[in-house]
């Protein structure tokens, strides 16, 4: 995680009831990253304000990290900013849109055949990021969108997936990132904080259904979890 009030939402709830126990690190404050992850089920690096472009040490840290669960084949998921490291870490850009447009609030995607080996994914997913990320070579694209960025969700390998959106989100995130930074919310492409807020009502349910169906496929890829 990268803010001392951050937390990993429905992603970390999934988890702790199903048994899993939580390691959370936040290397931008000084935590270290495991060495190896044999004693862990797989990694989640979530989002943040920042960029994956960034020279700040704990940017490049993370991301060259995420070479530790690619080489032990583990399961590795990354987040809007997570997805962006993960691309970067295989070689692809991450950038801005030319005309500065973001993705703030439940936008809609599509799925592609191979995504829908992670189950049926809902329409619309809450967003909030200024940048996207290329297809990295040798990945393989899960989910698209017709907006501002193409590239919604991708698969390297058999084991390392990354999403743009913020499946984790909860309806009291929402209304905290709403409600702290109301500038974005003057972006073209942003959705204003009412909108954002009755979305999630209406659209967050379906994107938990679909975590239920992924959040064990993805976990398998890395065989037996420790719990």
């Amino acid at each position: 995680l990268h803010q001392l009030h951050s937390n990993p939402g429905h992603i970390g709830q999934w988890l702790r009831m199903r048994g899993y126990a939580l390691d959370v690190r936040r290397p931008r404050y000084g935590d270290p990253l495991p060495v190896t992850l044999d004693q862990h089920a797989g990694a989640i690096i979530f989002g943040g304000p920042m960029s994956a472009n960034d020279e700040d040490e704990f940017i490049k840290l993370e991301t060259e990290w995420i070479g530790v669960a690619l080489k032990e084949r583990r399961p590795f998921l990354g987040v809007c900013l997570g997805a962006q490291m993960l691309a970067r870490h295989l070689g692809a850009r991450v950038y801005e849109h030319p005309d500065r447009h973001v993705e703030i609030g439940y936008h809609p995607i599509r799925a592609t055949s191979h995504g829908l080996n992670f189950g049926k994914w809902p329409e619309r997913v809450y967003q909030w990021h200024r940048e996207g990320f290329e297809l990295p070579r040798g990945a393989t694209v899960l989910a698209t969108a017709q907006g501002a960025f193409e590239n919604q969700a991708m698969l390297y390998g058999d084991t390392a997936v990354g999403v743009q959106f913020h499946p984790e989100i909860t309806y009291s995130m929402v209304n905290r990132w709403t409600g702290s930074h109301p500038h974005r919310l003057s972006q073209p492409g942003a959705h204003d904080r009412p909108s954002q807020l009755s979305d999630h009502l209406f659209h967050g349910p379906s994107v938990r259904r679909w975590l239920d169906v992924f959040m064990p496929r993805w976990l398998a890829a890395g065989g037996s979890p420790p719990r």
